[in-house]
């Protein structure tokens, strides 16, 4: 089985039942997530850098600033976060990583640390357009799980929205729903605003 699976071969009813595939993104993968990324939308301007850097160098950086830097996490030889592909293809993105990685998290009242126990952060989806509403988000999340149990990680914390509180959910979905990190077995451990939790998912040997 490839390098990246993490498990048994996943798959999605919606996609045709053809086989995903997922794969940590470093420099050989950096290439794929720029292709990804090229999509009109956001992400173009973000490139998951919202909650690693601050408020102010982000908004200077935005656009080519921003994809630098990520750039320059990779090649310090550190994982941003998780690819998936079908047939070959980069089709959705996932962030997963230590805590410390999103230092942004501690300087918000709403997810600021609950304790000084180890954890692994999920912070931001994105999915190509073609392939949205397909279920994508919840396989990548089972993915993140089995990539930070590789790891040697025993917690995982999501801050999934809460879309009834809000009156236009639609640009903040990046970090998910609740509904579906509570189907991925995520549950909710701090909750300091009506729009945002923070959940924790147990990974046990």
């Amino acid at each position: 089985m490839d390098e990246g699976h993490w498990g048994s071969p996943m798959v999605v009813e919606e996609l045709s039942k053809k086989e995903l595939t997922f794969r940590p993104v470093t420099l050989d993968e950096w290439t794929d997530l720029q292709t990804l990324f090229s999509e009109a939308g956001v992400q173009n301007g973000c490139w998951c850098t919202y909650w690693r850097v601050k408020r102010s160098e982000y908004f200077r950086s935005y656009g080519e600033g921003n994809k630098k830097t990520m750039q320059r996490i990779i090649e310090a030889g550190r994982v941003p976060g998780i690819q998936a592909y079908l047939s070959g293809l980069p089709i959705g993105w996932c962030s997963v990583a230590p805590r410390e990685d999103f230092p942004v998290l501690d300087r918000s009242h709403t997810l600021k640390r609950i304790d000084n126990q180890a954890v692994w952060s999920i912070v931001c989806f994105f999915i190509s357009k073609p392939y949205r509403t397909k279920g994508l988000t919840r396989v990548l999340i089972d993915a993140a799980i089995a990539y930070a149990k590789s790891n040697g990680v025993q917690i995982i914390e999501a801050y999934p929205i809460i879309p009834e509180s809000m009156p236009d959910p639609r640009y903040e979905r990046y970090t998910g729903v609740i509904t579906t990190f509570e189907k991925a077995g995520f549950k909710e451990v701090v909750r300091r605003s009506e729009r945002r939790p923070i959940m924790r998912y147990i990974i046990h040997d």
